[in-house]
């Protein structure tokens, strides 16, 4: 049924619900931004909902060039390189060995894959912090605890259950002639899934990216576990900033910080959110 056949008392429900859940969720957003453009003498005399009198972006240059974690006054800026420099080689990896499994379970099928697919969903929906400590363990054995290669390998194996299911999910939907064909031709294993199927995949290959980064720009456990002092990705350098503060607390500056944090993945939502509907459209959800 078309939206106009609705009666008005229908629409203009839709209407209310919609304008409620819109102030629910902008509401938090405006009282972060209205606070990080308030002086603090504002900010202690006004009101939360109040709008600056005389806006400044202070409070953002001072949290991105000068904020203190102790006596470390860096800003918020190193975690932010710190959180790139993690989630670039753990989107890149964990993709293209998720992609690899979902294409080798969806048209080789190796003897066992079956149960292998259902360990790899089984440890995605056990939580992580069960993990830690033989994770800790095993870095520690092998001499990646406390480093960077050791983070990404920590973010790509806890990518790879999610990675894995995506694309099979979506090879799943692929017609087998076009893998027969490929067959008839001569192309192997790696030829075939280079050439023929990850081109087609460029959808789902999109939700991937989305969800990874997301969810690696988004950690908090494992940067604050598996980091050194150096590399503490941009949340948990945003939680050091907001706790280890002395004397009056800068929450103009803290919720500067707090936004900054939460740009990257706002803005791959903002910048692919229609790629992100057409790639589960095209198959990320079929069974």
């Amino acid at each position: 049924m078309a939206y106009d056949n609705h009666p008005p008392q229908v629409r203009f429900a839709i209407y209310a619900v919609l304008v409620v859940a819109g102030i629910f969720y902008f509401l938090p957003i405006y009282v972060m931004i209205a606070t990080s453009l308030k002086s603090m003498s504002e900010i202690r005399d006004g009101s939360i909902f109040a709008l600056p009198a005389a806006p400044s972006i202070d409070a953002w240059v001072r949290a991105w060039t000068s904020a203190c974690t102790g006596l470390n006054c860096t800003g918020i800026r190193v975690g932010f390189w710190n959180s790139v420099s993690i989630v670039t080689p753990s989107v890149i990896v964990s993709i293209f060995f998720g992609a690899l499994n979902g294409y080798a379970l969806s048209f080789w099928r190796p003897r066992g894959g079956v149960w292998l697919l259902c360990g790899l969903l089984l440890g995605a929906f056990i939580p992580y912090q069960i993990f830690l400590f033989p994770l800790t363990k095993i870095l520690v054995a092998v001499g990646l605890f406390k480093t960077l290669t050791g983070l990404v390998f920590v973010h790509t194996l806890f990518g790879m259950p999610i990675m894995t299911l995506l694309f099979r999910n979506y090879f799943a939907s692929v017609p087998s002639d076009l893998f027969n064909a490929a067959r008839v031709d001569g192309a192997g294993f790696f030829a075939i899934f280079f050439f023929v199927m990850l081109p087609m995949a460029t959808p789902i290959v999109i939700v991937a990216v989305i969800m990874q980064i997301t969810a690696i720009w988004n950690d908090f456990l494992f940067g604050l576990v598996f980091a050194n002092s150096d590399r503490v990705p941009m949340t948990v350098q945003l939680n050091n900033i907001v706790n280890s503060t002395t004397g009056e607390r800068e929450y103009n500056v803290n919720m500067a910080a707090t936004i900054l944090t939460s740009l990257v993945p706002v803005a791959v939502y903002l910048l692919s959110g229609k790629y992100f509907v057409r790639g589960i459209a095209a198959g990320a959800v079929k069974g």
